[in-house]
């Protein structure tokens, strides 16, 4: 936990931001204030403070103190406020399907944890994104293969090199699904989210196109998202699809990330539903945003045993790195998405080699006084214990956030404007 001044603790990080820290000096630098107003901020859970290990000294969380930063410049008029909006600030689109709140996640109202806890399909929860109605009766979205593809998994298996990670290949597939959709400019919303459907559906069964094209046919015939995903991947533990189920649910949405940002602008300039979700998919391949689950698994590979674990962790840190995946700015009581996910991690296979590594990670993280595991390494747990190979966790996020995509692109078409900021001319530095 991050701990705050008299002792207190709190976690309130956000994801996929790294934990950076700063100085008391640059801290107050930043703020333009004195470091005594610092500690008073950091006092009133407004700035939080990790203790420097082997020290007396504190390290203050950059992110809080940008934060306030920004909260101080509304003061100096709308230019400042706009500047500081699109960097965590305030909020700067009206929506309605998702809420983020330090109590936790709800879709349309319904509490995302509960839901995935319920055992609700995925395609309920897009359905509840997409129209404000979770259905009553599970729906069964059409196989894709009742509109067939104007690819076979062989070609486009051989237009890719055998080792593309698996969200490279959903990312190339998508334009050539809209190559062959002729009536998918200006749709109206029921054939939009049929369109929708069928997309899914398909990214669902050709995740392992490149690696292993004879898989697609059997993968589409499944009649889940995620049974298609465990066809895919042929995974073996019996509750694969379940759990898997319980992972895309979790992802559905969280409001304005990068890439439902992304996938919104997209969609106020009028483009069709594909654009939107390579749009979405382009943006979330970013390092500093799907990439993070990449960035775990490396850090497990790093650490190969649990008793390394300690060392590389302290290692990272002594040197001024980052260990990525611990924190998350939105929650005062940490991200409620990732303690179902370790839990089902635990359940299935707690003696795999890699649970093992992550669980020896996040105990060390937890005994230095950083705060707890983001979403990513609940899915990166999941994935090694389900058998799941490299870039599966990438996946499960993406795969999962689309639902949130479509949903944020059907309410900014019925919002009707074009998403346009300023710029605030700067002079260049000399040369």
């Amino acid at each position: 936990m991050v701990r705050r001044a008299g002792g207190r603790s709190q976690s309130r990080f956000d994801h996929p931001v790294e934990e950076e820290l700063l100085r008391a000096e640059e801290a107050a630098a930043l703020l333009g204030v004195k470091r005594a107003t610092l500690y008073t901020y950091v006092s009133r859970g407004l700035v939080r403070c990790v203790p420097e290990k082997g020290t007396k000294e504190n390290r203050y969380l950059r992110a809080d103190v940008e934060r306030l930063k920004t909260r101080h410049d509304a003061r100096a008029g709308h230019a400042a406020v706009a500047s500081g909006a699109l960097r965590w600030g305030e909020p700067v689109i009206d929506s309605s399907v998702s809420r983020i709140s330090e109590d936790g996640l709800a879709y349309r109202g319904h509490d995302a944890v509960e839901l995935a806890a319920r055992g609700h399909r995925f395609e309920d929860v897009a359905e509840l994104l997409w129209t404000g109605q979770l259905p009553l009766e599970s729906k069964t979205w059409p196989s894709p293969e009742t509109k067939p593809s104007p690819l076979s998994p062989p070609a486009l298996a051989a237009m890719l090199p055998r080792d593309t990670p698996p969200l490279s290949a959903l990312a190339a597939l998508v334009p050539l699904l809209a190559a062959g959709d002729a009536g998918r400019f200006s749709a109206p919303v029921e054939q939009d989210m049929a369109r929708a459907r069928r997309l899914i559906r398909h990214l669902g069964a050709w995740v392992c196109v490149a690696q292993a094209p004879g898989r697609v046919s059997r993968a589409s015939k499944e009649p889940t998202v995620a049974a298609s995903l465990a066809t895919a991947w042929d995974a073996k533990p019996k509750r694969t699809a379940e759990l898997i189920n319980l992972a895309l649910v979790l992802c559905a949405d969280h409001e304005l990330n990068t890439s439902t940002f992304a996938a919104r602008v997209t969609a106020s300039s009028g483009a069709d539903l594909y654009a939107c979700i390579s749009a979405a998919l382009a943006a979330i391949s970013g390092h500093r945003h799907g990439g993070a689950c990449d960035r775990v698994e490396a850090l497990i590979a790093e650490a190969g045993r649990p008793e390394r674990a300690a060392q590389v962790v302290h290692g990272r840190l002594r040197r001024g790195e980052a260990v990525t995946g611990f924190g998350h700015r939105l929650y005062l009581k940490g991200d409620p998405r990732t303690p179902p996910l370790i839990e089902a991690a635990l359940s299935v296979k707690p003696e795999s080699p890699k649970v093992r590594v992550a669980r020896a990670v996040m105990d060390t993280m937890r005994d230095a006084g950083h705060p707890p595991p983001s979403l990513d390494w609940g899915l990166v747990m999941l994935a090694d214990a389900l058998g799941l190979p490299s870039g599966a966790a990438t996946v499960l996020f993406s795969l999962g956030r689309t639902a949130g995509w479509v949903a944020h692109v059907l309410e900014q078409r019925e919002q009707g404007h074009l998403l346009r900021p300023r710029a605030r001319y700067v002079e260049p530095p000399p040369r």
